[in-house]
């Protein structure tokens, strides 16, 4: 089904390309045809469908970590972990959250990227997906859309569109990052569009650089599939001040 919904989006003919926001979803690029399995060139898998290898349990954020010595920092990822074991677990290649612990992170931080994933929320959920360590391309399973910068204050807090299916189905996401601008496509369909994502821990300073990506845990239990990310190179200091040939 997933690559069902790619394709029909790809197949329109519309290349990916940073625009400035527009407030219709057809406006909205296509992400690209690489997302097709996605078995293009620099996809990777995030989750290996047996383990919790390449993850690890949350431990504050940005702003509180980067207050903490070496050593605090260590105490407390040891407990972060330890929790992630209790309430974090594979069943039957499924990435599956009980419900009662603390979210989980990526052991990797990200900077520019595409990310695909499939998730699942039971009805009256709520959960999101953290980009660079910062709240979050929302999950909903209220009535509300999903898919929508969630904490934003300007563009990109509502959803372009209601793409969910009902509660405790399926759903994929397809997010793009790239500097400070986010665009999301909820089952096939543009929810937000190229819209700069606002630092939530510190209002007022651009996102961070890089940033892990963290599943949110919100009381409620969850469900992760098919998790894959292709890192985007950003340009070299030497190659972006380069004079045009």
């Amino acid at each position: 089904m997933r690559n069902v919904i790619v394709a029909a989006v790809v197949a329109a003919g519309i290349a990916f390309a940073v625009a400035e926001p527009k407030d219709t979803p057809a406006s909205a690029p296509a992400p690209p045809a690489s997302v097709l399995g996605p078995v293009g060139e620099g996809w990777v898998k995030l989750f290996n469908g047996k383990d919790l290898t390449g993850w690890k349990g949350l431990v504050g954020n940005p702003r509180s970590r980067a207050k903490m010595s070496p050593e605090q920092l260590a105490r407390a990822r040891e407990r972060a972990d330890e929790n992630m074991r209790k309430h974090w677990s594979v069943v039957d290649g499924v990435l599956t959250f009980d419900g009662k612990g603390r979210s989980l992170c990526t052991a990797k931080d990200y900077g520019d990227f595409e990310l695909l994933i499939d998730w699942k929320c039971p009805k009256g959920g709520d959960s999101g997906i953290y980009l660079r360590g910062t709240p979050q391309v929302g999950i909903w399973a209220k009535g509300r859309p999903s898919g929508q910068l969630q904490n934003n204050r300007g563009p990109g807090r509502k959803a372009l569109v209601n793409a969910d299916n009902p509660p405790g189905e399926w759903n994929t996401f397809y997010i793009r990052m790239v500097g400070p601008r986010v665009t999301v496509w909820t089952n096939g369909k543009c929810t937000v569009n190229d819209c700069v994502m606002e630092n939530y821990w510190e209002r007022g300073k651009p996102i961070y650089d890089t940033g892990q990506i963290e599943l949110q845990a919100h009381g409620s239990k969850l469900w992760f599939r098919n998790i894959h990310i292709r890192e985007i190179p950003r340009p070299s200091a030497a190659t972006a001040s380069a004079p045009a040939p």
